[in-house]
């Protein structure tokens, strides 16, 4: 891919983005915007991709919007971001896109993520956090309000008592109290921090049914909106389906057969 302000590359079975402005802590504009979506696209199309770690070069991994978007809001010059797709399905949105990629999502949170840099973060399917990870909503500071759906998914990812309270308070907090509430799945040292997110990325991409996790990520999302009486129907239909899969038939010979499994 030809690009100015991300990294797209692939290795092995794993595509990485890498935010890639990083003297400026890789803060978000309209041109990574671009490119973080395209990229995404041709990590979903591509079949020899198997995961996706979104991350983010030098010391941060998103510091929020560049100032010089929100410079403009002030002057009344632009919108600090491209509409945000009113009309369009719940997960095909600006940044809501992300349950719809059919593969799963890593973030690698390597430093600061704060405010958009945060919603990025917050849409990724799990997230891993460096021990020099620092968080934040900032926008109660700036006199703005919880952007790009995060008053839906946060509470969904850490309850409602941290959400409000890191909304509010707009605080900065570290990679320990991160894990605490739930934000992200594990903490790595800083020296080993990507080797053990492409250990996680590798494993997923070598050792589980690509057909598996797209279903059972398309399951998850849906749930948020379903009763349990139609996330059990839509469990069923599944199952049904995966009884019928060559990667059920596969998945059964190579334990049972005591091998590596064949990937798919």
């Amino acid at each position: 891919m030809d690009t100015q302000e991300i990294q797209y590359a692939v290795r092995g079975r794993v595509a990485t983005i890498t935010l890639n402005r990083p003297d400026k802590l890789n803060a978000w504009t309209r041109i990574m915007e671009r490119e973080v979506r395209e990229a995404m696209q041709a990590a979903a199309a591509d079949d020899l991709v198997r995961a996706i770690v979104i991350t983010g070069a030098g010391r941060g991994f998103c510091a929020g919007a560049d100032m010089s978007l929100l410079q403009d809001v002030i002057g009344r010059r632009a919108h600090p971001l491209p509409d945000n797709g009113s009309g369009q399905g719940d997960f095909e949105r600006q940044y809501s896109y992300f349950p719809a990629i059919p593969k799963p999502v890593i973030g690698a949170i390597n430093g600061p993520a704060v405010g958009l840099g945060l919603v990025i973060a917050t849409y990724c399917d799990v997230r891993f956090a460096s021990e020099d990870a620092r968080f934040g909503t900032a926008f109660a500071r700036r006199g703005l309000i919880a952007e790009y759906g995060l008053a839906w998914i946060l509470p969904r990812i850490i309850g409602h008592a941290h959400a409000m309270d890191i909304l509010l308070s707009a605080r900065i907090f570290g990679a320990q109290e991160a894990l605490r509430m739930g934000l992200v799945n594990e903490v790595f040292p800083a020296l080993e921090f990507m080797d053990r997110v492409y250990a996680y990325a590798d494993e997923l991409a070598e050792q589980v049914s690509p057909r598996s996790t797209r279903v059972i990520k398309r399951q998850v999302y849906q749930a948020m909106y379903q009763t349990l009486g139609q996330a059990l129907d839509t469990a069923s239909e599944e199952m049904r389906a995966s009884l019928q899969s060559e990667d059920f038939k596969e998945g059964v010979a190579h334990f049972v057969e005591k091998r590596p499994r064949v990937p798919g």
